[in-house]
């Protein structure tokens, strides 16, 4: 999503409303834990002035990503807020700090502040609605099992058979 400063003047002191349906899916080969991301919806606005032009946006759409524990695929939706900021003046640029873009030549391009967002709004884990079903119960010396098994095998507390002969060691009644 590209703007010339000059297009963008044009709207000064006015309202500039967006909403477009953006393809995204270069993000695939930037973050490979994206496996399909649809056309991403981007509504909002822009307040422009003589030295800055301030976009409102929300950014929503849905992408595939992998189950963190059987890695079929899992559709997350997502929803980002931002405002991102650009100086029209690389002078004023002390005075705002890190909270702002500078402008590289004449042209405003929002697409990298968006690619940002969206690869933030990414889990860090996500489980299918049927990752249990997918899982194998077991293998060569290990098992899985459910929280409610954990907590049933806790509340029998079974004792090792190798170790079951020191379980008296510490009994005084038998000494």
């Amino acid at each position: 999503m590209k703007w010339s400063i000059v297009q963008l003047q044009k709207y000064r002191d006015k309202d500039f409303v967006l909403d477009e349906m953006e393809d995204m899916s270069h993000l695939k080969k930037r973050e490979p834990e994206i496996r399909d991301i649809s056309l991403v919806h981007v509504t909002g606005r822009a307040d422009i002035a003589q030295e800055k032009v301030t976009f409102h946006l929300n950014v929503s759409g849905e992408m595939i990503l992998p189950c963190s524990r059987t890695l079929v695929d899992v559709t997350y939706p997502f929803e980002v807020q931002m405002t991102e900021t650009y100086l029209l003046k690389p002078s004023l640029f002390s005075e705002y700090g890190d909270d702002v873009h500078k402008v590289e030549g004449d042209v405003i391009d929002i697409t990298p502040a968006m690619e940002e967002e969206i690869i933030l709004a990414i889990p860090m884990q996500i489980f299918s609605e049927d990752a249990d079903q997918h899982l194998t119960p077991s293998g060569k010396g290990w098992e899985y099992h459910s929280e409610e098994q954990l907590s049933k095998e806790e509340g029998e507390k079974k004792v090792d058979p190798r170790l079951a002969a020191l379980a008296d060691f510490f009994d005084e009644k038998k000494k």
